[in-house]
């Protein structure tokens, strides 16, 4: 009994902190692409956000680099909302976006794949170990506190070892996202392209295919499209707040990234003018695979109803993320009528900038961080 006991005793706590649960309202509420009628739909909503992988501070973990810390508390906020934003689009991919969760109920094997990608160990390939070595790369150290961007280029460097999912990650610069570019990263050759996010385009003309072997077709890698943003200069400019929310309409989207200096959330929606979001802040206790190579998933998923802020109290730097290389593919509508409420934020541009570096699709390097290798197993 005291063994289950300290299994929950973080959860129990952290719920206590929660704000009240969702008012009485026939407002609709926006969970990743989905709307929910809060007055008649609220337990089907309460599902759909339970179904999401949280990730929080986790402790008892073997040491990051083998001298490191143990724990990521009060450091490692931002490095898990990034892990629940990619886990998120490992689920759409693999399970689709109607996927739900049930709590003891025996889940497919890729649901299980997944959530093994994210444990705390060095041999997982977005593992908290993997994250923190890779952002030495990118000025930070380990055990010190990551923004957005940094979190966006260290997940691009790692999805480059993961060979099973094989994603595109294109992190924007300078506001803007250039459709040429990203065509260059999502386009690979194979030689089958039975699976639907393989599958070749009809849109893509001759001129476009790879001039590779005849046996070769072109195919497309899944993307997960990171826009960082700075939506003013101390404080969110309200110019942005309609624009923002749409994002949580799209069918594509993957939520957001950001919170308060030092405070990191996974944000997934919103309400009125509230943002609903996932909470890294609390420390659990490390979960491994068990002997039957399954993860006990009862403390990945928050069983309890989500916090919420005023949209106005966001610290304007922020990432969003969206999926499906289609948006920026398939004839049957234009990049630019899908994220027409977005373009208030950031330019989207046909080709890439003259004046910017030649853009060259990020490959694997041939020096790795610690367990990286075992990252395209």
């Amino acid at each position: 009994m005291e063994r289950v006991l300290s299994k929950y005793e973080n959860q129990i706590t952290i719920f206590a902190d929660y704000l009240e649960e969702f008012p009485d309202t026939d407002e609709l509420v926006w969970i990743l692409g989905k709307q929910h009628l809060l007055k008649t739909e609220k337990s089907k909503l309460l599902s759909d956000i339970s179904a999401r992988l949280w990730f929080t501070y986790r402790r008892k973990f073997s040491p990051i680099g083998g001298t490191g810390p143990s724990s990521d508390a009060g450091w490692g906020c931002m490095l898990r909302c990034g892990q629940m934003m990619l886990a998120q689009a490992l689920i759409c991919r693999h399970l689709g976006r109607d996927w739900n969760w049930e709590k003891q109920k025996e889940q497919p094997k890729e649901y299980q794949r997944i959530l093994q990608c994210f444990l705390d160990r060095k041999d997982c390939c977005y593992s908290i170990h993997q994250m923190a070595q890779m952002g030495v790369g990118e000025g930070k150290s380990i055990g010190e506190w990551f923004g957005p961007n940094t979190v966006a280029q260290v997940l691009k460097k790692l999805a480059l070892f993961d060979e099973w999912n094989s994603l595109a990650v294109y992190v924007s610069m300078d506001n803007t996202v250039v459709i040429e570019d990203i065509k260059k990263m999502c386009r690979t050759l194979s030689l089958s392209a039975d699976t639907p996010a393989e599958r070749p385009l009809e849109s893509l003309t001759a001129s476009n295919q790879s001039k590779g072997p005849s046996a070769c077709c072109t195919a497309w890698k899944p993307l997960l499209l990171i826009v960082p943003l700075r939506l003013g200069i101390n404080q969110i400019n309200p110019v942005y707040v309609d624009a923002f929310k749409e994002c949580f309409k799209m069918p594509q989207s993957l939520g957001a990234l950001g919170g308060k200096p030092n405070n990191a959330y996974y944000f997934i929606g919103f309400l009125g003018d509230e943002l609903i979001f996932l909470d890294p802040h609390t420390t659990q206790t490390f979960v491994d695979t068990e002997e039957n190579g399954t993860v006990d998933d009862q403390t990945f998923h928050c069983l309890q109803p989500p916090q919420r802020m005023n949209i106005l109290n966001l610290d304007p730097s922020v990432a969003l993320k969206c999926s499906d290389s289609a948006v920026f593919t398939t004839d049957s509508m234009s990049p630019q009528e899908i994220l027409k409420e977005n373009l208030r934020m950031f330019e989207l541009v046909q080709k890439h900038p003259s004046h910017w570096p030649p853009f060259v699709p990020p490959a694997k390097p041939e020096v790795t961080t610690t367990g990286a290798d075992s990252t395209s197993k």
